[in-house]
């Protein structure tokens, strides 16, 4: 049974980031953290709307955006599936997936749990 979202509840948004290469991760700041940091200031923005950003950190690092098979991601649409995340927020939609395939297969998830996604960089092109 899917899980419903009650009327006036928070927007528990959940934060996935990917690096393909391991190259940098050593280092104090890196891309995952910036990608993190964009999600993060995006969601603080919609606070009025009563968004929320989940503590869970769903981080792939040194995993291809070529396959589905990915720990943090799988762990993300096992919380979905959970009715743990209303909204699913990215830096970049490659960093979902760079298989139009495979973004399809993740988006009809989103869809059959009634969880929104957003991605940071299309959004502020948007505005």
């Amino acid at each position: 049974m899917k899980p419903t979202r009650k009327a006036n509840a928070k927007n528990r948004s959940a934060i996935y980031t990917r690096k393909s290469v391991e190259e940098g991760l050593e280092l104090d700041f890196n891309s995952l953290h910036t990608q993190r940091e964009s999600a993060k200031s995006f969601i603080a923005g919609q606070q009025h709307e009563g968004w929320e950003c989940l503590p869970d950190h769903y981080d792939d690092s040194g995993f291809s955006g070529s396959s589905l098979d990915r720990p943090a991601l799988n762990r993300l649409l096992d919380d979905i599936k959970s009715g743990k995340i209303d909204c699913v927020v990215v830096y970049n939609v490659d960093r979902l997936s760079r298989s139009p395939r495979d973004l399809s297969r993740i988006m009809e998830a989103f869809d059959e749990y009634g969880v929104s996604f957003v991605s940071v960089s299309d959004e502020a092109t948007q505005r």
